[in-house]
């Protein structure tokens, strides 16, 4: 395993550069950090009820760390990434309506409208495109495979699964599982976030920023947002159920 992970090295070279763009200086009330979450569909499903036939980690959402519904006059058109429609049906999928696209116009008006604050992400294509190509980019479904993290009947531990993702990428991610019942002896992986700066190079998830960049307001939000999905922080010292099919 320690000759895979010096083999990454190379790797991680051509991510950090492809992933740089020019120096960008925030605007007032920006975002300071972009979040790419990913949830495993099976997890997902077994929370929602749904039948998703899909055994690869999809992408959830791509969220700046300030903001929620940011411009409600800036309304979803789907015609503006229609060339993006093969890449999103199977990478972004919508698991509990397929053939529905509001789950991608929900993102754009909680999420897109507010990354949108950068001229890097101020369009419906261009939110949407970078979402993709950092998905693609960051590959998790290979890379966890690479290193053995697989679903399976066995558990893992905490440190097992962040190892690998932080090994790596070289930064820490946010790891969240869902609970079966109140007083569980296991927790089931359910979504992995891993976050940027506003240039889009590789960032700890669990920076912390000054007060003077984050007010009240978007801590709640931040709380707000990690319950609304169902997923809370995995607890560091209890086994990780990884799952192969439905399970709650």
């Amino acid at each position: 395993m320690r000759s895979e992970m010096r083999l990454s090295c190379p790797f991680l070279l051509f991510l950090a550069a492809s992933l740089s763009s020019a120096f960008v200086i925030s605007p007032p009330h920006m975002w300071n950090k972009l979040i790419l979450t990913h949830h495993w569909p099976l997890t997902f499903c077994s929370m929602e009820h749904c039948h998703a036939n899909i055994s690869y980690w999809t992408l959830h959402g791509l969220w700046p760390d300030k903001g929620v519904d940011c411009n409600s006059s800036w309304h979803f058109n789907s015609s503006q990434i229609e060339d993006l429609r093969p890449d999103m049906d199977k990478s972004w999928p919508n698991l509990l309506k397929p053939a529905s696209v509001e789950f991608w116009k929900y993102e754009w008006h909680k999420h897109g409208t507010c990354a949108a604050k950068a001229a890097s992400l101020n369009s419906q294509h261009k939110y949407f495109s970078k979402a993709l190509e950092l998905y693609h980019k960051m590959d998790l479904d290979r890379i966890l495979k690479t290193f053995n993290i697989t679903p399976s009947e066995k558990y893992y531990t905490f440190s097992q699964i962040e190892g690998v993702i932080e090994n790596f990428y070289g930064v820490k991610p946010k790891i969240q599982c869902a609970h079966p019942t109140k007083n569980a002896d296991v927790q089931i992986l359910g979504q992995i976030e891993i976050c940027f700066n506003p240039d889009f190079t590789l960032l700890d998830c669990e920076k912390e920023f000054t007060l003077e960049t984050i007010t009240k307001r978007d801590r709640d939000i931040s709380i707000s947002v990690d319950k609304a999905s169902g997923f809370k922080v995995c607890d560091h010292d209890m086994p990780v159920y990884y799952p192969m099919s439905v399970v709650l």
